[in-house]
Order: structure tokens, then C-alpha cells, then sequence
């Protein structure tokens, strides 16, 4: 009994001191489920988005993807809600990616989003949003879009959007914002949109916005600048009704240049005349001039380019120095832009005939060139090697369905031109260069080697995801997947190029692809005369995997060759490559079989035993998931991927 009695008096004096060493320890929060209701509170007073306590967070509507119980990406759109956005509930979803509460009836001001540093895109447009945007966005350095168009937001556009580094997508218009347009110089910007609302003053010329013209900033009567097309003539004295206001006098110089060009005429009259007359015969002279230049059109003015374009169609009679083709009875065709934004690019045909041209690579469907226009602005244009197939409407059909695709690991389709003897596509240029160079090298040396394993992870999973939005439009496939058709973005994300164009190849064509290019096809679609399926995309996504995990090109048919001993030689070859410095090979081979196992099932001989791309994106994510979880790497640089990519060459394309 004396021992108990004493262990209890220990127990007594050892009591507040467990007391503060778990008070020492931080509180579990609650999760995002409770967030998110009292989100609910404050904008679903008729409970139209019917989140439960107690049920599963992330199979809530509107709850899009989950990342370890944490919500990443939440969309609740179209839904006709109501009242504000309660700012301490929404700042302690500290994982989102993604926000949207586009296209409802919210109102009040947009809250301090301070909490949300891991945000990549927010779309509160298409509401009754005011007062000021929030002047703490630089808080986000990831955030990319932003569209809060269609509210009544008042105020200035913040000058700390400007310090938005990856800003992508700009959507401002339908407010009622004042002042002026901040610098934007962010070479990422792609998308910007200011237009019906009330700024003033000089457009910025700068390289970035220079790329838009009057349909981003119509509607703003007090605009000027080059790109509206719109001079900034100030008078530096105050006018009457606003003395720190300055007056726009272009009115008073038309007035005046039209009193100035009266006098002439009535005084010299004949003299006048004959100037006219002078005049319009040399406008006659030199349309007839620019009708006949036309019908040998130049896309292209860089003689070097000219003369590879030459050889390539054994026209060496050109005297032009460029891209030309034959207008036959048609005449000069137009540039069609496509998809969203489309209208807003700031270039014409002619702009796009007088760019230099640069030889970016050549391929079955055609020839890639990088055109630089005189204004600076670069994209690259695609030559179809066939004007003839499909036909014109067909063609024209087909083309506006792969226009509409946009996804952040695609390369847009922006425009294209048609003629009876021509067909070009025009996209937006990608100066980080290829994935084969990432691998390979700018040459594709013996030099290369595998990829570390996280940066084979983040790429398996840009593919993936750009091939299942491809594979989600009935009837389209990539159809050329290989590592030269992926090009690295501005963030160095993979993004497929060269995607749904193999209708417009010659069906009666014998030609022979390159022998690696050969070995990326599935068996069943090695005939280029044989249409391209989902299920050979697979395969090719299977070889392009196996190619990230070992360095090789794809040289030989691996499935006949390797059969079942794929993973063998895999592991082979990434152990005489690693680096003495890596983590030790038991490490590596748990996360590594995950993408073994992928690109084992995706090159199967047979069809119908591969998996769909949505599987593999899902499976794909998973092991990203646990990745992560046991490395600590970070959503944005996993692994070594940042170090992989410091030393990459930023220009060129490499065929092969």
C-alpha cells in the first residue's frame, strides 16, 4: 500500500508538467470540411450546394481534387448564390489550386485572399462583386489567372499585379475600374482583357501588352495609345472644368487640317487636280503591283530559310526568298484565328508574311518554322506538307475542333491560313525548347541519361493530363506522341504540340517515317495509311515513359525485343547512369516501379489490354501523391526537377 500511495504522489507532481509539455505541442485544426460550411454559410442560404458534416469532404459538389484530405481545387459555378464571401473561412483552405466561383450572383467586396498562397487560378467573374481588387495578390507568386470580368468592381487596377511573375491570364473587362494600365511586362502574360471600362491615359508599350489590340481595351474612351490605334495628344495646360485634367486636342487638329486642306484646293485648284490624278495613277500602279506579289506571297523573309523551304519542295526557280505557293484563282486567303482570345492577337497576314523565318524541324505532316514579325511578336508556323487532304471543308471542319482545345499542357492552335495550293497553322512559340532536349541534349548526344525519378513523375503526369483532354473529344487522337512534340512552357510544364493532325496526311502516300520515329507508333498503326486509335496513343505515351526513365531514344522495337524483361533492362541502364549522389537504389525502386508498371501495361502488343489515359492520369497522381508525401518535395520543384532544367538550351527544335 505504501508504494501505491507513493507512485500516486508522483503521478500529482507530474501532472502540470504534462500539462505544458502537451500545451507546448500546435492544435489540429478542425480540417477544411468545417471551413468550407462556414463558407456555406455566408453564400448558400437555400442550400443548393447541400454539404453534410460528417460525409465525405472530398465527394462534396463543387470539391473537385483532394490531396491528402486537403481540398486543392474548388469550382462551384452556376449556381445562382448569393451574399459574401466570408475571407476567414476561405483563407483556411490554404492548399487550394485552383478557386472558382464564376457565374453567380455573390456580392460585397473581394476579401484579403492572404491565406491562399498555393492559389493558381481564380475566376470570381460573372458577379455583383465592388469595391477594389485586393491590393495583397503579390502575396500569391503562383496565381496565373485571374478573371474577375463581368462585376462592378471599382478603383484602380493594383500596381502589385505587375510583380505577378507567372501571370498567364488577365481578365479585368465589364467593371467600372479608373485610372490607368499599369506596366504589365511579364513575358508569361498571354491573355489581358481591360476593355468597357473607364481608365484613361497612354497604353503602355510595353513588350507584353504590345501583343493586344483594341478589342482588349475598347470601351475606355479616355485611352490612347499604339496599340488602339489612338494618339495621346495632350495639351500640358489644365482645361477649364478640371484644372489638373489635361485636354486631348486631336479634334482642334482635324478642324484645323481640314480649313488648311479647303484653302489649298479652292487656291490651287487645277494644280490639285492633277496631284489627285498623279496620285491615283501611281495607287493603281502599285496595287497592281501588290495583286501580282501576292499571287507569290513570302512567309518568310530570311534568305537561309527561303533557300532550306526551296530545296524542301525542289522549287529552286523561286525569286522570292521564302515560303511562296500558288494562289491559283482563289486569290490570298485569310488568317483564321481560333478558339478563345483569338481575336485579341495583335498581328495580320501581312504582319505574318513579312516575319523572318528560322527552320525549326521537319516531319511527316509538314515543316515547323519560327517566325519573328517586325513588331517583335514570335510564333511558330506549321507548313503542311499536303494542301489536297482532306479537302477544303473538311479541313476547315477539323481544324476549328482543334482550335477550341485549350489546356495549361497544350500548345494552342491560335490561327490558320488555307489557299487552294497552302495550309499553314500557327501556334504560340516555346523558346524553352523540346522534352528530347531535356533528355537528349540540344544534339541528342551519348551524353544523355535518365531523368531523376520526380522529374519523371511531374512529366508522366503533364502528358497524361493533356492526352485525356484530348482523348475526352470523341474522335481525336495525338496520333504523333514522341518527345520532339512535347515542348516545355514557361514554367517548364510539358506541353503537347503536333496533336490531331494526321487527317491531313496523303492517305495514298508511301512515305516512310524515321526509324526512331517508327518505334514510338503501335504495331497495329506502323502503316501511316491506317487510321490512328486512343489505344496506339497509349502505346506511344508507354514508349515516350520508358524513354524518360532510361535516356534512350526509342532505337528498337523494345516490346520484341525485351518482352516481359522491359523492367530488367530499365533498371539496368538507370544504374549505370546514376549519379554516386542520388538516394540509394532500395529507395529508388519502390517509387520507380510505379511508372515501370505503367509503361509496361501501356506498351502491351495487344490493344485492348492497355488502360485508358484516364486510368493512367489517376494512377499517375497517386504515385505523385505518395511521392511527395515520403520525399517532402514540393508541388511546384519535386525533386531535382528545377536543377534538371537550369542547364537546358532555351531555343530549338530537334527532328528525328
Amino acid at each position: 500500500m505504501g508504494k501505491i500511495a507513493q507512485l500516486r504522489r508522483h503521478n500529482v507532481f507530474l501532472l502540470p508538467y504534462l500539462v505544458l509539455v502537451f500545451s507546448a505541442f500546435p492544435r489540429v485544426r478542425s480540417g477544411d470540411a468545417e471551413s468550407l460550411l462556414s463558407l456555406k454559410a455566408s453564400i448558400d442560404p437555400s442550400d443548393l450546394l447541400r454539404w453534410v458534416r460528417g460525409s465525405d469532404l472530398c465527394k462534396w459538389k463543387g470539391v473537385k481534387q483532394c490531396l491528402n484530405g486537403r481540398v486543392t481545387k474548388l469550382v462551384v459555378e452556376n449556381l445562382n448564390l448569393s451574399g459574401t464571401l466570408d475571407g476567414k473561412s476561405l483563407n483556411l483552405l490554404d492548399q487550394l489550386r485552383v478557386l472558382s466561383f464564376k457565374e453567380n450572383s455573390l456580392s460585397g467586396h473581394i476579401p484579403e485572399l492572404f491565406g491562399l498562397k498555393n492559389l493558381k487560378s481564380l475566376f470570381l467573374n460573372d458577379n455583383k462583386f465592388s469595391g477594389g481588387i485586393p491590393n495583397n495578390v503579390t502575396l500569391m507568386h503562383r496565381l496565373k489567372i485571374i478573371d474577375l470580368s463581368g462585376n462592378r468592381i471599382s478603383g484602380q487596377i493594383p500596381r502589385s499585379l505587375v510583380d505577378l511573375p507567372r501571370l498567364y491570364t488577365l481578365y479585368l473587362q465589364d467593371n467600372q475600374l479608373t485610372g490607368d494600365v499599369p506596366a504589365f511586362d511579364q513575358n508569361s502574360l498571354r491573355f489581358f482583357n481591360v476593355s468597357n471600362n473607364a481608365l484613361s491615359g497612354e497604353i503602355p508599350k510595353t513588350p507584353s501588352l504590345l501583343k493586344f489590340n483594341n478589342s482588349s481595351f475598347s470601351g475606355n474612351i479616355n485611352l490612347c495609345g499604339q496599340q488602339i490605334q489612338k494618339p495621346c495628344d495632350i495639351i500640358p495646360s489644365p482645361s477649364p472644368s478640371n484644372p489638373t485634367t489635361p485636354t486631348y486636342t486631336s479634334k482642334h487638329h482635324k478642324r484645323r487640317k481640314k480649313l488648311i486642306l479647303i484653302i489649298a484646293l479652292t487656291v490651287g485648284g487645277f494644280v490639285a487636280l492633277c496631284i489627285v490624278t498623279i496620285l491615283l495613277i501611281i495607287c493603281l500602279r502599285k496595287a497592281s503591283k501588290e495583286t501580282e506579289s501576292r499571287n507569290k506571297v513570302v512567309a518568310g523573309g530570311v534568305e537561309e530559310a527561303a533557300t532550306s523551304v526551296d530545296r524542301d519542295n525542289n522549287n529552286s526557280s523561286s525569286k522570292q526568298g521564302g515560303l511562296s505557293w500558288d494562289q491559283g484563282g482563289d486569290g490570298l486567303g485569310n488568317l483564321v484565328f481560333l478558339g478563345p482570345g483569338g481575336q485579341q492577337m495583335n498581328y495580320s497576314l501581312e504582319d505574318l508574311l513579312k516575319a523572318s523565318a528560322e527552320t525549326l524541324g521537319r516531319g511527316t505532316v509538314g515543316s515547323t518554322y519560327k517566325a519573328v514579325m517586325e513588331s517583335g511578336y514570335i510564333v511558330t508556323v506549321k507548313r503542311l506538307k499536303e494542301s489536297r487532304y482532306p479537302r477544303m471543308e473538311e479541313f476547315r471542319r477539323h481544324i476549328e475542333i482543334v482550335g477550341r482545345l485549350r489546356h495549361p499542357n497544350l500548345v494552342p492552335l491560335r490561327a490558320y491560313f488555307q489557299a487552294k495550293e497552302e495550309r499553314l497553322l500557327v501556334y504560340d512559340y516555346f523558346p524553352n525548347g523540346s522534352l528530347f532536349s531535356l533528355v537528349h541534349g540540344s544534339r541528342g548526344s551519348a551524353g544523355s541519361k535518365p531523368l531523376h525519378w520526380t522529374s519523371c513523375l511531374k512529366i508522366a503526369e503533364d502528358l497524361a493530363a493533356g492526352l485525356h483532354y484530348i482523348h475526352q473529344n470523341p474522335g481525336l487522337t495525338h496520333g504523333n506522341l514522341k518527345s520532339t512534340n512535347v515542348l516545355l512552357g514557361p514554367e517548364f510544364e510539358s506541353c503537347l504540340t503536333d496533336y490531331a493532325l494526321t487527317p491531313f496526311r496523303n492517305p495514298e502516300s508511301l512515305e516512310e517515317s524515321s526509324a526512331a520515329s517508327l518505334f514510338y507508333r503501335a504495331p497495329e498503326c506502323r502503316d501511316l495509311r491506317r487510321p490512328t486509335t486512343q489505344q496506339a496513343d497509349v502505346y506511344s505515351y508507354g514508349v515516350l515513359l520508358l524513354e524518360l526513365l532510361t535516356g534512350k531514344t526509342p532505337f528498337q522495337d523494345l516490346v520484341q525485343e525485351y518482352g516481359s524483361d522491359i523492367p530488367r533492362w530499365v533498371k539496368s541502364v538507370r544504374s549505370e547512369t546514376t549519379d554516386s549522389g542520388d538516394e540509394p537504389a532500395s529507395s529508388n525502386d519502390e517509387k520507380m516501379n510505379a511508372l515501370l508498371n505503367i509503361a509496361v501495361s501501356c506498351v502491351s502488343v495487344t490493344p485492348e489490354s492497355r488502360p485508358v489515359i484516364g486510368e493512367l492520369l489517376r494512377m499517375i497522381r497517386e504515385a505523385r501523391t505518395e511521392a511527395q508525401v515520403s520525399s517532402n518535395s514540393s508541388d511546384h520543384s519535386p525533386g531535382r526537377w528545377s536543377d534538371t532544367v537550369q542547364s537546358l538550351p532555351r531555343e530549338g527544335y530537334v527532328s528525328i
